[in-house]
Parts: C-alpha cells; structure tokens; sequence
C-alpha cells in the first residue's frame, strides 16, 4: 500500500506521552503511514474489552491494514509479542487473547490464521523496555511491516498461541448462560457477550435478564422506548445484547463495571 494504514487500540489514555510516542516511532520508520485512533479509553488492563472493540473495528477497513493493539498487563513477562495475520489483516500486540475475538471465528470457520512470535529484535527499538513494549516492540515492528518486510522476518509460527474462549457464554443449566459485561459505551450502556446470532431467541421468547440487583425481562427495539431511568434490554449496532438506561447511565444506575456477571435464562 502508497499510504499504509495503521490503527491504534490502547488502554494508555490522552494523559502521558505513551500514544504520541508509538507514533512517532511509526512515523519515524515509515513516514507514509497513516494513523488511526481506534481509543486509548480502553479500561486500564481490561483485555476483554479491548479485545471486544477490534472486533467490532478491524472489518470496517481496507485489506492489509495494520492494527496495533496494546492492553498488556503482562507486559515484561513471559507473555509473548506476535503477529498475527488473519482475515486479509495485521495484528500486532501481545499473546494474551487480545486479538482472540478476532482470530476465534475465523479458525472456527476454518479460515487460515497465522500467528509468529516476534523474536527478531532487528526490527525492535533499542534499548529494549520491560514496561513499553508498545514503543520498542509492537510499533516498530508494525512500521517495518508497513515498509515492506515481509511477515516471516519476524519471527517463526507458533500453533500454541492463547485461544481465549472465556469472552463467550457458558450454560451453566438447560435454559441458564452466564456471560459477563465486555465493555461499557460512553453512554453507560451495558455491553455483554450475548449476541443475536447466538441468542436470538430472546425477540420471540420470554426470558430474564439478570445483571447487578435488576431482573430484566424486555427487549426494546430503541432507547426511546421505555421510560425515562428504566433499565431495559436491547439489542445494540453491535449485534449483543445490551443494558441502558433510556437518557441514563445503565452502569452507574445498576452499579456494573467491565467484567460484572450476567445470567441470561430463556423458557
């Protein structure tokens, strides 16, 4: 590509320096390259939520883009950096199941995805951190793949990465899930790991909805059709389920953050 695209997906925040560093290590090595702001508002350490927001993401852009994402709390351990090539895409960040929302439904369809753990320290920044690894690590190597090198350069394929399936919901009975919050939106809406594919059920089938003290048993087709502070169910852009509030923060209201519980039962 003339222009390489690279995305950026952090849990780093606007505060510090860390964002403007990576890129101006990319930029730095490929000054072609086009830079775009996923967030850095991911939930400091929250790797469920940063894994959901590439997922709901990468698709929207053009084949070869690059994504850059870095929520490691891992960072300086044994936890490995990768590379990852699935969907016609790049993804670059640490082998903690950041991209396995990713890389999950394309190997359960069958759909190739290669994985090499960056070992060829060539194309690391020197001297080497133990605590940003997203500016001696993951950007420089992003930027040399956006020049040209080609992936094998890297470091070898590995088959043992982290296969992360605790993102999805378990049946815990014959008509009870238990699934889990993956992200809050700015608007304070609840997102789980339910999805319409999955549970689609629940638009023609009683169920209830249980997330903090609230027992939710409606679906709206829209935020404004409930009253003002009522929580309800909906089912999102995203294609999962939902909890909001209609003009409210469903978060703050049922006392919910990333990673609260949530049992879904369907008769």
């Amino acid at each position: 590509m003339r222009q390489p695209i690279l995305t950026l997906t952090t849990d780093f925040g606007l505060h510090d320096h860390f964002v403007a560093t990576m890129k101006g290590v990319i930029l730095g090595l490929c000054p072609t390259a086009r830079l775009v702001d996923i967030t850095h508002d991911i939930a400091p350490f929250e790797i469920s939520e940063g894994a959901f927001t590439l997922m709901e993401a990468w698709q929207a852009f053009p084949k070869k883009t690059i994504h850059v994402g870095v929520v490691d709390p891992g960072v300086g351990s044994a936890r490995r950096p990768i590379l990852v090539e699935a969907g016609g895409h790049y993804f670059v960040g640490p082998d903690n199941g950041l991209f396995a929302m990713i890389y999950g439904p394309l190997l359960d369809r069958g759909e190739p995805v290669r994985v090499r753990h960056l070992t060829n320290e060539a194309y690391f920044r020197q001297p080497l951190s133990r605590t940003f690894h997203g500016r001696d690590i993951f950007a420089p190597v992003a930027a040399h793949l956006a020049s040209g090198v080609t992936p094998a350069k890297f470091g070898p394929r590995i088959d043992d990465f982290l296969k992360i399936h605790n993102f999805w919901p378990t049946r815990t009975s014959k008509r009870l899930w238990t699934g889990q919050v993956l992200k809050i939106d700015r608007f304070g809406n609840l997102i789980s790991n339910f999805s319409e594919a999955e549970f689609g059920e629940i638009k023609t089938r009683p169920f209830a909805l249980n997330i903090g003290t609230e027992k939710i048993q409606r679906l709206a087709l829209n935020y404004a059709e409930v009253p003002f502070g009522e929580p309800v169910a909906i089912i999102g852009s995203s294609g999962f389920v939902e909890v909001c509030v209609n003009q409210g923060h469903a978060a703050k209201q049922l006392g919910c953050g990333v990673g609260a519980p949530i049992e879904l039962q369907i008769w």
